[in-house]
């Protein structure tokens, strides 16, 4: 597996960056009201990449994309971080490596050359690298971006830290506001003719996916409203952690039935790789069509 995979659509490149590959969760703890029937229908296509062989667990990529556009470059979700307190996740747990940085290098880019930051929610594995450690202070990684945060997905965060304290709101997105480096928007803002937000509520109060291309979507970052290639067969599977699980089923399908048929590359969170495809029909739900980057 590369680290950096890239592809050119329409007048935008796009990189994959992949920080880790090949997370795993058992299916039936990580997808609400998974049976056994349904995974053992889905068993034959779905190893050895999105289901492990021989068993039952998913398998995940935590990555972030970065889209250079004619105008900007921007920088997906931030993924996992370094040096970040994550007890309940071992292989995030004060993690020090230089992954992602590389990874970042390898496509021409240093953390200077980020013009903006879209966070589409703020779970700790899509916010880490807001944020790095220097001299004992988190500060931003991308000094020259604006980070680009739901108002409404701020405030609902913000107000559960208050009550009980959260690693990661603490260490990945407080820092961004104290430096006056987050700009608060709508999940429905467009913040030019190539780049529009799309409101994906469910995953959390106010998920929002990225709508790229100008004239219509040539791309679309999904972030968190799907996490496994089983969930566009079966839109009404949740994952656990989905905050809304009516609301995100919903979420999903209205998603797919967009992308569905269409040339509109769907750029996935935590698909395996390669991450991104199309959509097409599958019976009642959709099949997802790996797309081949180079």
């Amino acid at each position: 597996m590369h680290n950096l995979q890239s592809f050119e659509v329409a007048d935008m490149k796009i990189h994959r960056i992949v920080e880790q590959e090949l997370g795993t969760r058992s299916a039936y703890s990580f997808l609400a009201g998974l049976t056994s029937d349904i995974l053992g229908k889905n068993r034959h296509w779905m190893e050895p990449l999105a289901l492990l062989p021989g068993t039952d667990d998913l398998a995940f990529c935590f990555q972030s994309y970065v889209v250079r556009t004619p105008h900007h470059t921007i920088l997906i979700d931030s993924c996992i971080g370094n040096d970040k307190p994550r007890p309940l996740r071992p292989g995030w747990h004060l993690k020090h490596d230089d992954t992602f940085m590389k990874t970042l290098g390898a496509a021409g880019l240093r953390v200077e050359d980020i013009d903006f930051v879209l966070c589409t929610h703020l779970h700790a594995d899509h916010i880490g690298w807001n944020t790095r450690l220097q001299d004992g202070r988190w500060v931003p990684t991308f000094p020259n971006a604006r980070y680009l945060i739901s108002k409404k997905e701020l405030a609902f965060w913000t107000g559960k830290h208050a009550e009980k304290p959260i690693e990661c709101i603490a260490d990945s997105v407080l820092p961004i506001i104290e430096h006056q480096k987050a700009d608060l928007v709508a999940a429905s803002h467009e913040l030019n003719d190539h780049v529009r937000l799309l409101p994906t509520p469910g995953h959390t109060i106010d998920h929002f996916s990225v709508l790229l291309g100008k004239g219509q979507d040539h791309a679309v970052m999904a972030g968190d409203l799907i996490h496994s290639p089983l969930q566009a067969r079966y839109p009404s599977l949740c994952a656990s952690v989905d905050l809304d699980h009516a609301q995100a089923a919903h979420t999903r399908r209205q998603f797919l039935e967009r992308l569905c048929d269409t040339p509109t590359l769907c750029c996935t969170s935590h698909f395996p790789s390669p991450s991104v495809g199309t959509v097409a029909r599958w019976n009642k739900g959709f099949r997802f069509v790996p797309y081949a980057t180079r």
